[in-house]
């Protein structure tokens, strides 16, 4: 009974294979298309934001024609099109790629932006859009890669038209970095590790003597100082506290601010794509 069993299966695969083997293979579509009708089509999945679809069309377009004009292109639009994807490894790797086989590219400068924005998206996080929560509250290790992806932007490619957009976020970054600092001093002054609070305020203000964050960090040396005990260095502090920010919202807690410095996404523009970049 048993050796029939095994007959009788070996007999219906040999007939699914059969079958299998008869039936006609599916063609590729896109296998003779031309270059030019490959980037065509890919672009149109793109601007329909049809985004792996238009990775396989490119992909496709850069094994058909690796020498042609259209090859560095279609890596350029790879990583665009991870990025507006969400995929950050993915679009990080394409970027990493491009500019390792292409260091001297016209656009180059632009990949180098990309790898920027591709971070600083990471910092701002879905979650700040839809809750409104301060990006700096997390921890600051994406604000530190896209401050450093913009910086060699800046520094290799100073006349890129990207450059001035570049400054901006690494403004905004710098603010950013200095806000976790307070957010760290503030959780420290809640719970009562007061010296713990003091020495990440004063990093702030050490370090970051530009940004926003800076009035709220001298603002809480003041408070710890005072729960510490220290009244000489307290009342220096706030010496200076008051002859910067003499109208503070810290000195009036009824003062209604302006909108929080992190959201000035508000006001910028549409990024531009690798099609910008030609």
């Amino acid at each position: 009974m048993q050796k029939k069993l095994s007959v009788l299966v070996a007999a219906c695969a040999f007939v699914g294979l059969s079958a299998c083997s008869m039936l006609p293979e599916r063609s590729d579509d896109t296998k003779n298309w031309s270059a030019e009708k490959l980037y065509a089509e890919a672009r149109d999945e793109m601007n329909g934001g049809h985004y792996e679809a238009a990775i396989k069309l490119f992909e496709r377009l850069e094994s058909n024609y690796p020498f042609g004009t259209y090859a560095a292109q279609a890596q350029m639009e790879i990583a665009y099109a991870h990025y507006k994807a969400q995929d950050q490894a993915e679009a990080l790797a394409a970027v990493e790629r491009f500019i390792k086989l292409h260091p001297n590219h016209p656009q180059v400068d632009y990949m180098y932006y990309l790898r920027g924005l591709v971070n600083f998206n990471d910092q701002l996080g879905f979650l700040s859009f839809v809750y409104s929560q301060d990006p700096t509250e997390r921890d600051p290790k994406a604000t530190r890669e896209a401050f450093a992806a913009f910086k060699v932007l800046v520094d290799k490619f100073p006349n890129s038209k990207y450059a001035p957009d570049a400054i901006s976020r690494m403004n905004y970054l710098v603010n950013a970095m200095a806000q976790y600092e307070v957010h760290v001093a503030n959780y420290y002054y809640r719970r009562g590790a007061y010296l713990a609070s003091l020495n990440r305020a004063q990093a702030a203000v050490k370090d970051y003597s530009d940004a926003p964050a800076r009035e709220e960090a001298l603002f809480l040396m003041i408070r710890a100082y005072d729960k510490l005990g220290m009244p000489v260095l307290r009342d220096d502090a706030q010496r200076v506290f008051v002859a910067n920010y003499p109208n503070s919202r810290f000195l009036n807690p009824n003062a209604v601010g302006d909108a929080p410095w992190w959201k000035f996404w508000s006001k910028s523009g549409p990024k531009p794509s690798p099609k910008d970049a030609l």
